[in-house]
């Protein structure tokens, strides 16, 4: 088995003292990974080189960095058929997921290709005889991204491509859980010749990653932090920021709600239902995890539906012989399995569901109340709750009842009085008569609540990496009161 080294200022490098860890295939228990467990000091050799290395990279003309983004989108395509069996061994992902990871990874590089001639300033009036003044950005320095295993090349790209794009230089701290996952995209990425210290990534040990986080943080040369995973690591991750005043952007959990108005297309709810809730086994910040039925449509909607959700098996990915893959492991596999059991002790009705070990057919609890654990936790699995509501105003509370507020969506043959929903519910995302799952690399990416703030994706994800200043020059002579 091939070890995985750091990524550090040019070159892979084993991890201080030879120390590694491993990853194993959540269905079988066997060894897949076996990767560099970075130390504290090879933390620091990382983000110290990153330093070194941005004087150079953020004076370099757009053209260079549009160039070398270009030709990492090239280079992930081409190893396509790595990263996907990588995600088969580490994660449990179905051949679809997978293949959609590298796909829309790709997209995300050419995107942040695109945006390096869109950084731009303005030209502001000022009150001052003689003085120009501008607003312009500027690289911000040294970022750390933060990504994790549940779409692990989307994620992971999006992690890096923009601070890369705006100027800066970046060090990235890969999943324990996809090691050579994360190592791929790195590879590829590197591959396309950017200058030694521009990218750097380090794995950890899963028992060390507190210590190596804290350790990335704290150390004075990064400037900004972006993490994607789960809201409870968010909250961490935000107060060591907080406490040395740098800024984050935060992409954390979801529960994300889908109504279904009375003149809904019902057939069009469930394909949008099915593809949302369960695409990836359900582990996907953006799962539809409330389904919330207005008046008569309940019934023609849990009818339809049920039929649907039977028909979504899980089966080993490797086989490629079902929809549904693994989940990541067998604590994921029990928390489902104990969201279930206690709707169904408190009156839930289950519409199909069962498996073994970490690999679990897609279910569905009809008559979810709020007594259950599964009416506000977050499940990410293939579980999904299906939630009667006797009015609009009525669904629309239950959908901004959640601590959290990602995606949403809303389905009625009446768009405009959709849109009017849509308005009133409290998520970074909605979509009218779509999934709840969704993504395209030029748009606004985040939420609201616990579910994070700022936004990853287009022009909006500059703002994130680059520092707004005002400068002046003055042409003529100034006068002073004193």
């Amino acid at each position: 088995m091939e070890r995985l080294n750091l990524y550090i200022n040019g070159t892979f490098v084993p991890a201080e003292g030879d120390r590694t860890f491993t990853r194993s295939n959540p269905v079988t228990g066997a060894v897949v990974t076996e990767a560099a467990a970075a130390s504290l000091n090879d933390v620091a050799r990382a983000v110290d080189a990153a330093a070194v290395a941005f004087a150079d990279w953020s004076t370099t003309g757009p053209g260079e960095r549009r160039a070398k983004l270009l030709a990492a989108a090239q280079n992930l395509l081409a190893r396509g058929d790595e990263i996907v069996a990588a995600m088969k061994d580490e994660i449990g992902a179905t051949e679809a997921w997978a293949r959609f990871n590298v796909k829309l990874a790709s997209d995300m590089l050419v995107e942040a290709a695109s945006l390096t001639t869109q950084i731009k300033g303005e030209i502001i009036p000022s009150n001052r005889p003689g003085s120009t003044a501008m607003a312009i950005r500027q690289p911000v320095g040294v970022v750390l991204a933060m990504a994790p295993w549940n779409a692990p090349v989307i994620l992971g790209v999006r992690s890096i491509a923009t601070p890369l794009a705006c100027g800066n230089t970046v060090v990235m701290k890969t999943s324990e859980l996809c090691p050579r996952v994360h190592a791929l995209i790195i590879e590829a990425v590197a591959e396309a010749g950017f200058p030694p210290g521009v990218l750097n990534a380090v794995s950890n040990a899963p028992d060390e990653a507190p210590a190596v986080v804290e350790a990335l943080i704290e150390h004075p040369a990064i400037r900004r932090v972006n993490f994607t995973g789960s809201t409870r690591v968010g909250r961490i991750i935000s107060e060591l920021a907080g406490r040395h005043l740098k800024p984050a952007l935060l992409e954390l959990g979801g529960k994300a709600p889908m109504i279904v108005m009375e003149d809904a297309d019902i057939d069009a709810a469930v394909a949008a239902a099915g593809f949302g809730a369960y695409m990836n086994q359900g582990q996907i910040c953006m799962s539809t995890e409330r389904i919330i039925t207005v008046g008569a449509a309940g019934d023609r909607f849990v009818a339809a539906f049920a039929a649907k959700v039977a028909s979504l098996s899980a089966g080993d990915p490797r086989e490629g012989s079902a929809p549904l893959g693994s989940l990541v492991n067998e604590a994921a596999a029990e928390r489902v399995r104990d969201l279930i059991a206690d709707a169904r002790d408190k009156g839930a009705t289950l519409i199909s569901g069962g498996g073994e070990g970490t690999i679990l057919n897609a279910a569905a609890l009809d008559y979810v109340t709020p007594e259950m654990r599964i009416y506000s936790e977050e499940s990410f699995g293939p579980v999904v709750a299906i939630i009667r509501a006797g009015s609009v105003d009525e669904a629309v509370r239950i959908a901004n009842e959640s601590e959290f507020g990602l995606s949403s969506a809303v389905f009625s043959r009446d768009v405009m009085a959709a849109l009017s929903v849509a308005k009133r519910i409290e998520s970074g995302i909605c979509h009218i008569n779509g999934p709840t799952v969704h993504d395209e690399a030029q748009m606004p990416f985040g939420g609201v609540k616990a579910s994070g703030y700022g936004r990853f994706g287009g022009t909006w994800g500059i703002a994130e990496f680059t520092e707004l200043r005002w400068i002046t020059m003055q042409d003529g002579p100034l006068h002073y009161p004193i």
